[in-house]
């Protein structure tokens, strides 16, 4: 079977999250120098179409320096993967014997589950519900 067509795989880069020593500095220069247009949250959203219709979102996130959000990560930054079936995938991961953490999220977005990957990077695998609230 193609990875094309196989459920459980990522569609797309969800999010890029990362340190920052002033999360408030650091927007408004994103905003001024590039033209992101920072929400009240602090991000920034960026829309697209995913391959079956639906609609699909990069978001752009500083966090706190001193977060532990990360965790256990190694990496000043995390980066969030849409994924199609998140069940599938996390059973694939775990059949490779890839390191998933014991820590999943229900919310208004999706469900959210965590990997590390052979870096030591945290990727956050996002299922969106059908009509995730962002913004």
């Amino acid at each position: 079977m193609s990875q094309a067509t196989r459920r459980g795989r990522a569609l797309g880069i969800g999010g890029v999250f990362f340190k920052a020593g002033d999360t408030g500095a650091i927007g408004d220069w994103y905003r001024d120098a590039l033209g992101f247009d920072i929400a009240e949250w602090g991000g920034a959203l960026f829309p697209w179409q995913r391959e079956d219709g639906k609609p699909g979102w990069t978001v752009w996130s500083p966090f706190a320096s001193d977060t532990t959000y990360f965790d256990p990560g190694d990496k000043p930054y995390m980066i969030n993967l849409l994924v199609d079936d998140l069940d599938s995938l996390l059973a694939h991961l775990r059949e490779r014997g890839d390191r998933v953490l014991d820590r999943a999220e229900q919310t208004e977005q999706g469900r959210f589950a965590y990997v590390l990957d052979p870096e030591g990077t945290l990727l956050e695998l996002w299922e969106p519900c059908d009509e995730p609230a962002l913004g």
